[in-house]
């Protein structure tokens, strides 16, 4: 009778530091492992300047569906866009003066805020673009297009780089409305960044496979000085989305992958 009394008390009791010790743990810096988006969430940039103050829907951006037709750079130098979400600070007047996303949405690139029919008639195409929360608002079927893609692990599943080089996707890098003619620069040989950890393999840094996407202008020199050994940065400053973290992480393939940078053999 006496241990059956005992018993709840010693059950209490071993909760009570487990959960004293999941406390001290997680002060200590260790903490649950977040969820992984869905391959077709990874990348969607949600845009929320003035929408819900105004009573409309938030933009949901896919980066996928806009890199498997442009490049990086072309959005983010020629037309402008900011690297971190609201602080391009886009208006409808500019969209529809021809700016940021009118730069392409102008009815020949790409689908106006509004279409007219023959009659003249005017159909809203708002919830094509703001449909965060809109239960019928679709955008392309990412999965079929996926389908066609070569895989990789983590991110969106997709492999752009291959998926570039065999062609499959040829992206657009130059706006006649926004773009300007440029010499092109002969791409530095690719270049050995080494690991701090012990038997963690070094990084080969393609700059090659980088400015096929980004030019030179998206990483320097804001992202990166120009200078070898400008920046001196950590990998979990890369995690907390600096340095190669801009884009790993959040648009490009993820940082989970350690082995699509880590890829020098250890000696």
């Amino acid at each position: 009778m006496r241990f059956r009394m005992i018993r709840p008390a010693l059950i209490l009791m071993v909760m009570a530091v487990m959960a004293w010790i999941d406390v001290t743990v997680a002060a200590e810096g260790y903490g649950k492992r977040k969820r992984r988006p869905k391959p077709n969430e990874y990348g969607v940039t949600v845009i929320d300047i003035a929408s819900t103050k105004n009573e409309i829907a938030a933009v949901a951006f896919p980066h996928w569906l806009h890199r498997s037709n442009y490049t990086c750079r072309l959005c983010h130098i020629d037309i402008g866009f900011a690297m971190t979400a609201g602080e391009t600070g886009i208006t409808e007047a500019d969209n529809r003066n021809g700016l940021y996303c009118g730069a392409c949405h102008d009815g020949t690139t790409a689908f106006r805020w509004a279409e007219i029919s023959e009659k003249g008639a005017e159909k809203q195409n708002c919830v094509r673009c703001h449909s965060v929360g809109v239960a019928d608002a679709s955008h392309a079927d990412f999965y079929a297009f996926r389908a066609e893609m070569p895989r990789e692990r983590f991110g969106n599943g997709i492999n752009w780089v291959e998926a570039e080089a065999q062609g499959l996707i040829t992206p657009v890098d130059f706006l006649d409305t926004v773009s300007f003619e440029r010499r092109k620069l002969e791409n530095p040989v690719d270049e050995t960044l080494e690991a701090k950890e012990v038997m963690m393999p070094n990084i080969v840094f393609s700059h090659t496979a980088h400015t096929v996407w980004n030019g030179c202008e998206v990483c320097h020199p804001q992202i990166f000085g120009v200078k070898k050994d400008a920046n001196q940065y950590t990998m979990q400053q890369i995690f907390d989305g600096l340095y190669c973290g801009a884009c790993h992480g959040k648009v490009a393939f993820s940082s989970d992958d350690c082995q699509r940078c880590h890829t020098e053999p250890v000696s």
